[in-house]
């Protein structure tokens, strides 16, 4: 048995590592071809110099302010401002309600309440402290803002959701909902359902969390949990018009699984909920197991007749908000070589990865250069220290780049493009060739710190946190390798 799982291991290795390969070509490719398209208008005018954006940094003269630049350029391409106009429904005859949860609900019922012409009313829900500047800017709103929990629910969340599902009862055929929903909705809108406490829902969302569960998993679970999400929220509005204006955070911009997918069909059952629960050995409180044992009430299934009156629309997703960035590098004078916004797993396995990645496009690449990617890793959560996934990242691409013995970047950035690294106050933080000798100068030991999940100390202690406060958005997370 002991050898079989061995080979078995083996071929998943030698399988990761020719997806890896394949996704390095695409992105050589990707790069070069973009590259060649931007060169060719230059050398046909005498006249023509390399773009030098406003406020853009050079990557030589300050890497640090160079990443920011790309980080606010992924986070701008997401803003609620900029992506949501042009995709408002046109007024119905009857009332157009508004609701929403997420890190963006805010920003998103501000543009709604500028461009939305006639009657309005409604209820959104976000994280604390990612509503003042909508407090700021609108009198008399139309739309009430409340906050709560992230990524723990609590009482204000489920006094949120119960708000949301008074608004949208009653409503007749005539009206409308305008649902607007970002990263976190999941959290922030959680009615448990009869015969759960939000305690039992509390510590079930912390158990999974700490597991290094993928965001599939965990809202598969959540959805079998609570009552407006996997379709719930539709089924409440029903004979209302729904639809959804959808910020993505979630990698492959699934509908089912953004906030949980409250306003559509959710094609996972309890008995899934049962296996991930299985699969990672949780001991979760009684009258949960109790709940996904009984399955008495299945969430909305495709052909449900309460689904007919529902449009779905992405108006962001990180792989846009990726090109962006991508794009802005380039104008920066930096050739970007994007390995995708699909990254998952454990955040210092991606690590490793990445460092031999890097090394691979420095012998085909020429430099500058600056590897991208996004997508949501997770972190295994085995000691007792504090540390994002963002963090853990870095301090691993560190080690990894050391243990390859290699200094073979220049500087890099991890950060969460809705601001906040797990729940530090930090979005994120930057590393350079420097970092790990600084640390060990501090008195850090870095592999320790990475062994007890205390990657944020280590950045906190040397200075390199990467500090923005709420963004009022999120597509998920940023990272860059840059090489100049």
């Amino acid at each position: 048995m002991e050898g079989e799982a061995n080979m078995l291991s083996g071929e998943h290795q030698a399988k990761l590592r020719s997806e890896q390969h394949g996704r390095l070509q695409r992105a050589w490719a990707e790069a070069r071809a973009a590259s060649d398209a931007w060169e060719k208008p230059r050398h046909q005018s005498s006249h023509a110099t390399s773009p030098s954006p406003e406020g853009l940094d050079r990557p030589g003269s300050d890497p640090r302010a160079f990443l920011t630049t790309l980080f606010w350029a992924m986070v701008k391409a997401a803003a609620p401002e900029n992506v949501l106009p042009g995709h408002l429904p046109s007024p119905p005859k009857g009332r157009t309600v508004v609701v929403g949860a997420g890190k963006a609900a805010a920003a998103m019922a501000q543009v709604v309440e500028e461009l939305w012409e006639g009657p309005l009313s409604g209820v959104v829900v976000t994280r604390y402290g990612h509503s003042p500047d909508y407090q700021r800017r609108t009198t008399r709103p139309r739309i009430q803002v409340l906050e709560a929990g992230h990524p723990h629910p609590d009482e204000n969340s489920v006094r949120a959701a119960r708000r949301v599902l008074a608004e949208v009862s009653g409503l007749s055929a005539q009206d409308l909902v305008l649902v607007l929903l970002s990263g976190g909705g999941s959290a922030l809108l959680t009615l448990p359902a009869p015969g759960l406490s939000l305690a039992d829902v509390v510590e079930t969302s912390r158990l999974l969390l700490a597991t290094g569960a993928t965001i599939q998993e965990i809202n598969c679970v959540r959805k079998h949990l609570t009552v407006l999400a996997g379709g719930g929220l539709a089924a409440a509005s029903y004979p209302a018009r729904v639809v959804t204006l959808a910020i993505s955070d979630v990698v492959g911009n699934d509908h089912t699984v953004i906030a949980s997918g409250p306003t559509v069909a959710d094609p996972t059952t309890f008995a899934d909920a049962r296996a991930i629960v299985a699969s990672y050995r949780l001991e979760l409180p009684t009258a949960v197991n109790r709940h996904l044992e009984l399955a008495r009430a299945e969430t909305l299934k495709p052909g449900d007749p309460r689904l007919v009156r529902t449009q779905y629309v992405l108006t962001a997703t990180p792989e846009d908000a990726l090109a962006r960035a991508a794009a802005t590098a380039r104008e920066g004078g930096v050739t970007p070589v994007v390995l995708g916004c699909d990254w998952q797993g454990e955040s210092r396995e991606v690590a490793a990865t990445q460092a031999q990645l890097t090394l691979e496009t420095g012998d085909r690449e020429k430099r500058p250069f600056v590897v991208l990617s996004g997508g949501e890793t997770a972190v295994t959560v085995r000691g007792s220290g504090q540390g994002g996934r963002n963090t853990e990242f870095l301090l691993a691409l560190a080690l990894a780049f050391e243990d390859l013995g290699h200094s073979a970047f220049t500087a890099a950035l991890a950060a969460d493009t809705d601001g906040f690294d797990g729940t530090g106050t930090n979005a994120g933080a930057f590393l350079f060739p420097h970092t790990l000798a600084r640390a060990r100068a501090a008195g850090l030991e870095p592999q320790h710190l990475l062994d007890q999940n205390d990657s944020y100390r280590l950045f906190a202690e040397l200075g390199e946190l990467l500090l923005t406060g709420p963004t009022y958005t999120n597509v998920n997370d940023f990272r860059a390798i840059l090489v100049s």
